[in-house]
């Protein structure tokens, strides 16, 4: 069965957060943003579910079925998706008792277009 896309997510996505770091210096709040989303990436276990989401057929994971890809508990994988939520990268939409998870392709860009040469 396809797996219906979240509804919470805006093509949109959150404006983007900084121009290249070598373009200008960075404001405080820009530092801050991108520190946050760089430090949720600084753990393999989150690297690799942001990958798995990333991949996925119909954009969108179950957290369920997170768990054995990740090689982690159940808990352990819904901290490391909180983290992930918290910094902006991925969202998560609960359908009954569980909740899908996306990843959020304007902050992926945002991160990628900050570490582009000006």
């Amino acid at each position: 069965m396809p797996v219906p896309e979240l509804t919470v997510l805006d093509e949109a996505g959150p404006p983007a957060c900084c121009a290249p770091l070598t373009a200008a210096a960075l404001d405080e709040a820009d530092a801050r943003l991108l520190a946050r989303q760089f430090a949720a990436l600084a753990d393999p276990v989150r690297l690799r579910l942001v990958s798995l989401l990333a991949t996925a057929d119909g954009g969108a994971v179950c957290a369920c079925d997170l768990v054995e890809p990740a090689g982690r508990s159940q808990p352990t994988v819904s901290h490391h998706l909180k983290v992930l939520t918290d910094a902006g990268l991925v969202t998560g939409e609960r359908r009954g008792r569980n909740i899908w998870y996306a990843v959020v392709p304007a902050a992926l860009e945002g991160l990628r277009g900050a570490l582009a040469t000006a």
